[in-house]
């Protein structure tokens, strides 16, 4: 599978996209750079239809992810059913100004 190397060593980057999924689905949206939002929507939208079938051995695939638990019950009951009838295209990605620091272009990426 192919994805973004984000100029980080393999554990630091799934440590950071597990930071990032947790708390996109704990608030809804968050601000990020462009490449990591592009990696993270990816995952959350593969974690949503996970947790759209529902069953145990999705919720322990959420939770081996997923730093918090309440998050997971939060993404089964909550979110999954909100997407029900959605087939997939469940993030968006809005552009916002660049950094000021290091002009990188920053975005919001949130849950549709």
């Amino acid at each position: 599978m192919a994805y973004r190397r984000l100029g980080v060593k393999s554990a630091h980057r799934r440590a950071m996209m597990r930071n990032a999924a947790t708390s996109l689905f704990k608030h809804g949206k968050i601000t990020t750079t462009e490449p990591r939002a592009k990696e993270l929507a990816s995952i959350a939208e593969k974690m949503i239809t996970v947790a759209k079938q529902g069953d145990l051995a999705a919720r322990r695939r959420a939770l081996a992810f997923l730093l918090e638990e309440d998050v997971v019950t939060k993404l089964f009951e909550d979110i999954s059913g909100q997407y029900k009838e959605r087939q997939g295209g469940y993030t968006r990605i809005v552009r916002l100004q660049q950094r000021r620091g290091d002009g990188a272009q920053m975005v919001l990426l949130e849950l549709v």
